[in-house]
């Protein structure tokens, strides 16, 4: 028969009231009461009433995690920060997908209403106005990724920096008509890139071509599929950068079934640096999105928030150029690629 909350007080020579604090981690209980009841929890093997704890406290210790998918390299870095930084603070992850869908993101997070303590969003498409009417006003969220306002707390990464940094390097290679396979419209990650793509070639005086932007949506058959139009293009591209890493390797893919060499006769780069990137041959350049620290910082944020602090609406991430042998940069070792 388990053993009940009333048994764990007498053993531990406590009040219930006591052993309940143990439970929620109140700081008003001494060290030395808090290690007998501990001790005598572990003896009696006392598993805690979990619903009678979130119906006395309210909190269910729970985070709430939305993304567009679950698959893949660039969320399960994301994850993986979100993950890390809710475990040392005793917090367990609620992730659901979806799937790239906005009526999909709405049903989920209504269904998370009431099962989590907080929410961490990431709907590129998503506006904040659409979200906050989803959820009550006193339930703390946090966005990842996403146009922000100011009125829900975001953290992105500088997209349109990076963007225009990597357009900037493969122009000081020689190249004058470099092409840009482009993510899904609507996407802010991908809008953010197309823009500091075009910034660059306004700077530096180079052909704003519309036909130089290729259609793409972030997955590697895009990019595979991107490469026919892009060599179909005269005078055709000496440089592709294309607004993510999985097209970028799907581009790869589709040159060399076709002859073109990399870095040779055509530059290539892509954007997130995801792990494959430093094992492709070439080794591919790209710009260095910081993933699992947009999980890490997204989930300290909401910490705060749950702690009633005041914190900055937006934070923006750095990035930066990991240049590599795919543009023409000589190759770099593994153990220094990963750094």
């Amino acid at each position: 028969m388990a053993a009940t909350i009333r048994q764990v007080a007498e053993r531990a020579g406590v009040s219930v009231a006591t052993v309940s604090r143990v439970l929620n981690g109140s700081d008003r209980v001494l060290a030395i009461t808090r290690k007998r009841v501990l001790e005598a929890m572990e003896a009696l093997q006392y598993l805690p009433n979990e619903t009678a704890r979130i119906l006395s406290t309210g909190k269910t210790n729970v985070i709430g995690v939305l993304l567009p998918d679950l698959h893949g390299e660039f969320y399960a870095k994301v994850s993986q920060g979100i993950e890390r930084m809710a475990r040392t603070e005793g917090y367990h992850l609620l992730v659901s997908s979806s799937h790239s869908d906005e009526a999909e993101a709405g049903t989920m997070i209504r269904t998370m209403l009431g099962r989590v303590d907080g929410l961490i969003v990431m709907w590129p498409r998503l506006e904040a106005a659409s979200l906050t009417a989803l959820v009550p006003p006193d339930l703390p969220i946090v966005l990842l990724n996403a146009a922000a306002d100011g009125a829900v707390p975001t953290v992105r990464f500088d997209n349109q920096t990076g963007a225009a940094a990597m357009t900037r390097h493969l122009a000081s290679h020689g190249h004058r008509r470099i092409a840009f396979l482009k993510g899904p419209a609507g996407n802010y990650d991908a809008e953010e890139r197309l823009a500091g793509y075009r910034d660059a070639l306004r700077e530096l005086d180079l052909p704003a071509d519309p036909a130089l932007e290729l259609d793409g949506n972030f997955l590697r058959e895009s990019g595979y599929r991107a490469v026919e139009a892009l060599l179909a293009l005269e005078p055709r591209p000496t440089a592709l950068f294309a607004a993510n890493d999985s097209m970028a390797i799907g581009a790869l893919l589709g040159l060399r079934e076709r002859g073109v060499r990399v870095p040779d006769d055509l530059a290539l780069a892509g954007f997130d640096d995801i792990p494959p990137a430093q094992y492709l041959i070439p080794q591919l350049s790209t710009v260095r999105s910081p993933m699992q620290d947009l999980g890490e910082h997204a989930m300290h944020l909401l910490l705060a928030l749950l702690g009633g602090d005041d914190i900055e609406p937006i934070t923006t991430l750095p990035t930066r150029l990991m240049l590599r042998e795919s543009c023409g940069c000589p190759p770099v070792p593994a153990h220094l690629s990963l750094e």
